[in-house]
């Protein structure tokens, strides 16, 4: 895991807040029905307080979704249990609250705060799944083969106590020392198992380093954060729960899938094509998954490389079916079917597909309610992946902004990470994909979409040139860490010198030129 952090003085982030829109508040009612929810007893159910879970989040994250204990079986293979967050429990059906969680759909994260799916009372109170704590939650119980297969899945709803709140690089570092914590001290072994696994199938992950800004005493930081081992690792505990949980809504004919169409042909010939001038070595018969997953993105030619696979990850969409199964069920970036379920504190899709999977385990019907939802929750989604994706990339432009502002006219050192395609001037530019929900320092195509379908969707000069446009592209400063539109004739995957030739913090706007 690489990071590199660069100071920025104070930002204003409200401009943009309201710009997108975003409440400050809740109404009334809706906190009321929180309030009264966070203060309620949990229900009857399945006392799992016994079995030691711990979370593995952003150090400053209190919307604590999921929980993870991991076991050896008997006779061989994995047992995983995961509890996540039992939403449905804290919000009623029909009333105030749930209402508004649908007109926010997930939580939107900015620097200064975020805003949340559900008040804080349950989101960093009585729902998440905080230390030393008696939570509701849905257990998932997978059990895994030696090879990391699915032999076994069973959920329940369920009471948990969580015995630690881990953090990412806490993690990491334990697992370099070889003192990972007993209830995920497997997680390297059966994440190495899930993501080999998932290669065979097909699977791309784009191991892009992320743009993030986080506060540093008055002021603010701009962070380049590449992902780390143990990150991944966790992120394929999430993406093996949304597999069981596809299986069993495809199984039962009704439900909610995270969809996305598998790479075109000719989009994976054009990757090829490049992969000779920008010494990426592609042996024949070689999955594209498996050229990303062995390249260091933190080289300038390998990280043009990448760059360009976002072509490959386009169409990530919601589908809903209740009868007749869909024509293409499943998610190119996971080469499976998969489904939203691990991740209800902010993002409301899962909270009906876990309801769908619990009743279709259960063997009673889908209740109305969720039923009812199932068809409206895709427009929803989409609409709101992009408030959630506009949030996200406006931070970190302002930011960008803000730190270049003093800089005008002078040069810097870059890597050019994409040029624009020539093309005729009536083209219609391409349609970026629909992305996933961003969350700081994570990495996962269900929660944190470094390989969902929106890397690189609207990374600056993602869509090639446009009329009237001088030629250009992408290019990625070395210090400070800003990715930004550079015009002038620019070689794909090389070094070059440029000049800052915009900052402007009012418009989010950095330009460079070729130097």
């Amino acid at each position: 895991m690489v990071i590199r952090r660069v100071l920025a003085p104070r930002i204003d982030f409200g401009a943009l807040r309201r710009e997108l829109g975003l409440p400050d508040s809740f109404p009334a009612a809706a906190q009321r029905e929180a309030d009264a929810a966070a203060g309620a007893p949990l229900p009857a159910a399945a006392d799992r307080t016994d079995i030691p879970f711990v979370t593995v989040d952003p150090a400053a994250s209190r919307d604590l979704d999921q929980a993870m204990h991991l076991s050896r079986r008997p006779g061989g293979g994995f047992r995983v249990r995961y509890a996540i967050a039992d939403v449905a429990t804290h919000v009623r059906p029909g009333g105030a609250l749930e209402e508004e969680t649908w007109r926010r759909g997930q939580t939107v994260y900015l620097p200064d705060g975020n805003v949340p799916l559900h008040p804080h009372t349950l989101s960093e109170g009585a729902a998440s799944l905080l230390p030393d704590a008696d939570r509701a939650a849905v257990l998932w119980t997978i059990d895994l083969d030696a090879d990391g297969g699915t032999v076994g899945v069973a959920l329940e709803r369920a009471r948990v106590r969580s015995r630690a709140k881990l953090d990412y690089v806490g993690v990491q570092l334990a697992a370099e020392a070889g003192r990972l914590p007993e209830p995920i001290a497997l997680l390297p072994e059966i994440g190495a198992l899930l993501t080999a696994r998932g290669l065979r199938r097909g699977a791309v992950n784009l191991p892009l380093p992320e743009q993030d800004v986080e506060p540093d005493g008055d002021g603010w930081r701009l962070v380049l954060r590449g992902p780390s081992p143990m990150e991944d690792h966790n992120a394929q505990i999430s993406l093996l729960t949304g597999m069981a949980a596809a299986d069993i809504m495809l199984a039962g004919r009704i439900g909610l899938l995270r969809t996305m169409p598998p790479p075109r042909p000719e989009a994976v010939q054009r990757l090829r094509q490049a992969a000779g001038p920008l010494g990426v070595h592609w042996p024949d018969g070689m999955p594209v998954g498996a050229v990303l997953a062995g390249l260091d993105a933190s080289q300038p030619r390998a990280a043009a490389f990448v760059d360009q696979a976002a072509e490959l990850m386009r169409g990530a969409a919601y589908t809903a079916f209740d009868g007749e199964l869909p024509e293409q069920p499943a998610h190119g970036g996971v080469a499976a079917a998969y489904a939203h379920v691990t991740a209800p504190l902010r993002r409301l899709a899962d909270r009906y597909a876990t309801e769908a999977c619990l009743a279709l385990h259960e063997g009673r019907e889908v209740p109305d309610w969720v039923r009812a939802a199932l068809s409206k929750l895709p427009e929803v989604m989409a609409s709101t992946d992009r408030t959630a994706s506009a949030a996200t990339r406006g931070a970190v432009e302002l930011a960008e902004a803000v730190l270049l502002a003093h800089r005008v006219g002078e040069t810097f050192e870059a890597a050019v990470l994409d040029v624009d395609a020539p093309r005729p001037a009536a083209e219609v530019p391409r349609q970026p994909a629909t992305a996933e929900p961003p969350r700081p320092a994570g990495s996962a195509v269900d929660d944190r979409g470094r390989s969902g379908g929106n890397a690189g969707a609207d990374r600056p000069g993602a869509n090639g040139g446009r009329p009237g446009r001088p030629p250009g592209g992408t290019v990625a400063l070395d210090e400070p860490p800003v990715r930004a539109r550079c015009v002038g004739e620019l070689p794909l995957g090389e070094r070059v010198r440029v000049r800052l030739v915009t900052a402007d913090p009012a418009e989010r706007k950095v330009l460079f030129e070729r130097a």
